[in-house]
C-alpha cells in the first residue's frame, strides 16, 4: 500500500472520529433538555459507521489480496438512540405532565464522557498514522535525493 493511501484511510478513520464526537458533544450539550421541537426529551443520538474499500492503484493489482483486506471506516448515518426517558416527578417544573412528571433525555453523562475518551484516542492514533506517513514520505525523498 502507498503512502498517500495510507494517509487518505488514516484521514477518512479522523473525519469519522470528528463525526463522533460531534455527535457526543451534542448529546452532552442535550442531556438535560427536557423539550424538543417535537414536544418530547432529547434523544441521545449515535453514529454509525461502515468499512469503505480502498480503491486499488495500478501498483496494488499486483497485490490484489492485501487490498482487499484493507478497508477504511466512514460514517453512513446519525441515528437516535431508542430507550426510555428518565422520569422524574417535579410538578413544579414547566414540561411536567399533567400526573407532575417530567421525562429527562436518555443520555448518561459518564458513559458519552467514556465514549468521546475513545473516539479522541481513535482520532489521535489515525492523526499519528498520518504524522509517520508523512515523515516516511520526507525520508524517502531525502533519501532519492542523494
Amino acid at each position: 500500500m502507498d503512502l498517500i493511501k495510507t494517509i487518505d484511510l488514516a484521514a477518512g478513520g479522523m473525519t469519522a472520529q470528528r463525526t463522533r464526537l460531534n455527535v457526543i458533544s451534542m448529546n452532552l450539550a442535550n442531556a438535560n433538555t427536557t423539550k424538543t421541537d417535537d414536544g418530547t426529551a432529547y434523544r441521545r443520538k449515535t453514529v454509525i459507521f461502515e468499512t469503505n474499500p480502498v480503491e486499488p492503484t495500478f501498483s496494488g493489482q499486483l497485490g490484489q489480496s492485501l487490498d482487499d483486506q484493507i478497508h477504511g471506516v466512514r460514517v453512513t448515518e446519525i441515528v437516535p438512540v431508542q430507550g426510555e426517558f428518565k422520569r422524574i416527578f417535579d410538578p413544579s417544573h414547566p414540561d411536567a405532565d399533567q400526573d407532575g412528571y417530567v421525562f429527562l433525555p436518555n443520555v448518561d453523562v459518564v458513559q458519552e464522557m467514556v465514549h468521546m475518551l475513545n473516539a479522541n484516542r481513535s482520532y489521535e492514533a489515525n492523526a499519528a498514522v498520518v504524522r509517520t506517513a508523512k515523515e516516511m514520505a520526507l525520508k524517502a525523498l531525502e533519501i532519492m535525493g542523494r
